[in-house]
């Protein structure tokens, strides 16, 4: 007989993960108490690394069926959805989601419906990676410097050089800079290039 599971999460605490159990309990699905997973925690968090996640994971079984009410509950990105859904798949788990009219993302239809969404978030995607990198070569020709700002202004840099040549430690310059080991580290490493 198959199972039915819900997975039910929201990002933060004023929220209520008991509204997506009502709203799939609306839409037909019969879910014992015990076979729903409810989670508070960001939606930037893999699904894998959630822990209510992880625990169903651990309890479902081949031939169940898991319901949630919208794709962004179970990754936090088009692709992290797609691996999800091939994992309960390979898993043998059937996936529906309601905001898609309840289809069966591991039925062909649900496969293209999938292929459709990780399409256009590659897209997305690669279209925010353009505008970036149209933006940094503007910004290159307007002479602006990129990246983070120096720790260390050029004199400190110059000092700090200097007080490792006399054969103070990495870790004693980096103390009294206040900066981290890493930092007088790259500087020392530019130097001997």
């Amino acid at each position: 007989m198959t199972r039915v599971f819900a997975y039910c999460r929201v990002s933060t605490a004023d929220q209520h993960p008991e509204n997506q159990v009502q709203e799939i309990a609306g839409a037909g699905f019969t879910v014992d108490a015990h076979r729903v997973a409810m989670e508070h925690v960001s939606g930037s968090t893999v699904a894998s690394q959630r822990p209510g996640f992880a625990k169903l994971l651990e309890r479902i079984e081949r031939g169940d069926t898991l319901v949630v009410t919208k794709l962004d509950r179970l990754g936090r990105d088009a692709i992290d959805v797609q691996q999800t859904v091939q994992t309960l798949e390979a898993m043998g788990v059937r996936v529906h989601c309601l905001a898609l009219g309840g289809v069966d993302l591991t039925s062909p239809a649900g496969k293209m419906t999938m292929g459709v969404i990780t399409a256009v978030a590659q897209f997305e995607r690669d279209l925010i990676i353009e505008r970036t990198n149209a933006g940094l070569q503007r910004a290159k020709a307007e002479g602006k410097k990129l990246g983070r700002p120096a720790a260390l202004s050029p004199d400190q840099q110059r000092q700090a050089l200097s007080r490792l040549a006399e054969g103070e430690t990495v870790y004693g310059v980096a103390k009294s800079f206040d900066v981290a080991r890493q930092v007088i580290m790259r500087i020392r490493d530019s130097a001997q290039k």
